[in-house]
């Protein structure tokens, strides 16, 4: 099957919950105050197109624990605002030197630098915001802080960025690499699944159970974008391929082979599965995505 075809197949599937997710990001960042260039380049870099996955697991994840959808939807927009942070500084000089992302034109090709920076900023700031104001149980606000703390910060995305970055000159081996994609990449895919089971009031099995598969498909995430990175089309990926090569990144086709890469997306994806059993029916959805994302570089 080929990646546009998968591809596709991936958008039908997801095509409802990130709808809802990129109207409500309409909603929360309209009502914002500042000055225009600053959140023009907030909705620039947010509503950018994109499969939204992450915003997506967490509705999968709610759904799938018979949860209500306004706090999950509440929750999914703060890990895009996240997520959507994260592009706009990893894209940057000083990070990746990117000037392409999701098919257009990086922040701050269009924005300058500064104003890519704090709009950046302000994302990850009006994450938490939205959480504290629009979720009304306070026991469920300190969970979902903590977890997206845990995720976003020194442990999680940042750390894992900043051991990329170092890897880039001093090099490092497979447990370095594994360090870097679970973390960089894995943890707040991890967390969007833990966010839309705490947001249901998951029992214990539940939580367990989407735990484990946010993990499994946090890090095949990665090993997919790695080998996508070699094999993938910038018109399909709305993004340059070939730079983690020429930039010295530890990927896994670079440290184990492609071949290599390829088992550990298939060992992962029937990881997520196993994952997915206690749930039942209730975890079709979930297991009919990350099937798809692995068949993507199958």
């Amino acid at each position: 099957m080929s990646e546009t075809a998968t591809k596709t197949e991936l958008g039908s599937l997801i095509r409802p919950y990130a709808e809802m997710v990129d109207n409500k990001l309409r909603d929360y960042l309209g009502k914002l105050s500042g000055p225009r260039p600053l959140l023009e380049a907030m909705y620039y870099a947010t509503l950018a197109p994109g499969k939204r996955i992450r915003p997506v697991l967490v509705l999968m994840c709610n759904e799938a624990c018979n949860g209500q959808t306004k706090p999950a939807l509440t929750a999914a927009c703060a890990v895009e605002m996240i997520h959507a942070y994260s592009l706009v500084h990893d894209d940057l000089p000083g990070m990746d030197d990117d000037d392409l992302r999701r098919g257009r034109a990086t922040c701050h090709k269009v924005y300058g630098e500064a104003i890519a920076i704090l709009a950046g900023d302000a994302l990850l700031t009006e994450a938490f915001g939205i959480i504290a104001k629009e979720i009304d149980s306070e026991d469920l606000v300190r969970s979902l802080i903590k977890e997206l703390t845990e995720a976003a910060g020194a442990d999680g995305m940042v750390g894992g960025q900043s051991a990329d970055m170092l890897a880039e000159q001093n090099g490092g081996d497979a447990e370095l690499l594994h360090y870097i994609h679970s973390h960089k990449t894995g943890k707040l895919i991890r967390a969007s699944c833990r966010i839309g089971a705490l947001t249901a009031g998951a029992d214990a099995e539940e939580l367990q159970a989407l735990s484990a598969y946010g993990e499994s498909v946090g890090l095949a995430f990665q090993v997919i974008d790695d080998l996508l990175d070699i094999n993938g089309e910038v018109e399909v990926l709305g993004k340059n391929v070939g730079k983690d090569g020429y930039a010295g990144k530890l990927t896994y086709p670079s440290v184990l082979g492609s071949r290599a890469a390829q088992l550990k997306v298939r060992s992962l994806n029937e990881d997520a599965a196993a994952a997915l059993r206690p749930l039942g029916e209730r975890g079709q959805k979930l297991l009919l995505l990350s099937g798809m994302l692995a068949q993507r570089v199958a």
